[in-house]
């Protein structure tokens, strides 16, 4: 189960940052701790009486959900929680897959040069599965992933990678699908090596990488739609 921080005790915490931004994360932190569920509704007042904001924020940050496709709103009824199969990662992940491959090879001298930042994350990645932190295994095995996208140096490539929600995806995957990480230190530190050393074959095994998160949820899932 992945260990992540319900609504907060002091909602005037939320006023220090981007009002919207915070109420986002709140939600989100609510899907992966389990607060709401496939199929339930997120009744927007009821955020918004509990944040002690107005309705406005919540609205927006709801809106922002829907874009993920995390959540959907329902005619006459609101939004609710998005009912999440192997489907959605099937559709997801090769486009990820494709901005990957991308960023690698727009990437591969810069990391070349200075693999330093996959080299941190994998050394947190293999902290994290060495104490069971699946948080952290999550957090680190996104940010590796991250560092390579930061490194093609292409804004629009970053953004749309961002906007896939990818550390919110692969979070809720390992809940609601029940799948194992499938992104091991082990595996990481093979892409590492291959960005250190100047393999031209750095941007397909990074892709195949990712598609394998999507063979992994097929096989342990079969049947689940």
């Amino acid at each position: 189960m992945v260990d992540l921080p319900r609504l907060p005790d002091d909602p005037s915490k939320l006023a220090r940052e981007p009002l919207r931004e915070q109420i986002r994360q709140v939600l989100v932190e609510g899907l992966l701790s389990g607060r709401w569920q496939p199929g339930e509704r997120i009744v927007e007042r009821r955020i918004a009486t509990e944040l002690r904001v107005s309705q406005a924020p919540v609205r927006e940050a709801l809106r922002e959900l829907e874009t993920l496709r995390l959540i959907e709103t329902v005619p006459n009824k609101g939004a609710r929680v998005r009912d999440f199969g192997v489907r959605d990662m099937a559709e997801i992940y090769p486009v990820r897959a494709g901005l990957e491959l991308v960023a690698a090879e727009l990437a591969a001298p810069r990391l070349r040069a200075d693999p330093a930042p996959l080299e941190r994350e994998v050394d947190l990645l293999k902290r994290a599965t060495a104490e069971g932190d699946v948080s952290g295994q999550i957090r680190h095995s996104v940010e590796f992933h991250r560092e390579v996208v930061r490194a093609a140096d292409n804004s629009v490539l970053l953004h749309t990678w961002e906007s896939l929600g990818v550390e919110v995806w692969t979070a809720l995957s390992v809940r609601w699908l029940n799948m194992e990480l499938h992104a091991k230190a082990a595996d990481h530190d093979q892409i590492t090596k291959a960005f250190r050393e100047g393999d031209s074959q750095v941007g397909r095994m990074l892709s195949d990488h990712v598609l394998n998160y999507v063979e992994a949820a097929l096989r342990s899932n079969e049947g689940v739609h």
